[in-house]
């Protein structure tokens, strides 16, 4: 006689076991702490709203500022050469049919 070895029957996991699987994959809220200029910031990083990490400046945010508002008013210049409608054109005609919907 021949033995062929046969599989294992698969045990079931239940709703519990699979639930206190699961339990540890619960989202927490990310930590948040004051800065000196009172604006809340993710711990353990740069304050958005002064650039300062504690206590020290860190990033320039004027000169921030400053370059993606550049980089906007070019990005709109080229697209206007170029004929297609940019984003304030778009915003634009937004209200218009708001208004007229009205």
């Amino acid at each position: 006689m021949v033995y062929y070895p046969t599989m294992v029957v698969r045990m079931r996991s239940t709703r519990s076991h699979r639930n206190n699987r699961r339990s540890h994959h619960a989202l927490v809220a990310p930590a948040v702490a004051k800065c000196e200029c009172g604006a809340e910031h993710r711990r353990h990083q740069v304050c958005n709203s002064c650039g300062k990490y504690r206590g020290r400046q860190v990033i320039d945010i004027v000169a921030r500022t400053e370059r993606t508002q550049s980089r906007l008013k070019r990005k709109e210049k080229a697209l206007k050469e170029s004929g297609q409608a940019t984003a304030a054109d778009k915003e634009e005609s937004k209200k218009e049919t708001k208004v007229a919907k009205k």
